[in-house]
């Protein structure tokens, strides 16, 4: 199994930047495509990015296309979000999750507490 620990979130301006942080813990994290979500209050969780096994190819939402970029460091098990020219939409709490490298679905039903970006305008 692995386990994992979002950090970086915080509150910030409208147009402004924050890295976010999943720490990864598992002997297998480099053998899983790995992905960000999100879920704003009443609303279904979303996927944000997703980057495959070695970090050659990656892919992101519409949404996000642009502005973010995932990125991982298997020496470090530790997966990456750079979010850039934030906007208030972006405010939700940010999961990361092993994921299908095709479809991009979690492998598994367990979340972490996640990191909480808040967007002010």
């Amino acid at each position: 199994q692995v386990q994992l620990v979002e950090s970086g979130g915080g509150l910030v301006q409208a147009g402004g930047s924050l890295r976010l942080s999943c720490a990864a813990s598992g002997r297998t994290f480099s053998s899983y495509a790995m992905g960000w979500f999100r879920q704003a209050p009443g609303k279904e969780r979303e996927f944000v990015a997703g980057i495959r096994k070695t970090g050659g190819s990656t892919y992101y939402a519409d949404s996000v296309k642009g502005r973010f970029t995932i990125s991982r460091d298997n020496a470090k098990n530790t997966v990456y979000l750079q979010m850039n020219s934030l906007k208030p939409e972006d405010t939700a709490v940010y999961y990361c999750a092993p994921t299908s490298g095709i479809t991009w679905h979690p492998q598994f039903d367990s979340w972490g507490q996640g990191t909480q970006v808040t967007v002010s305008s």
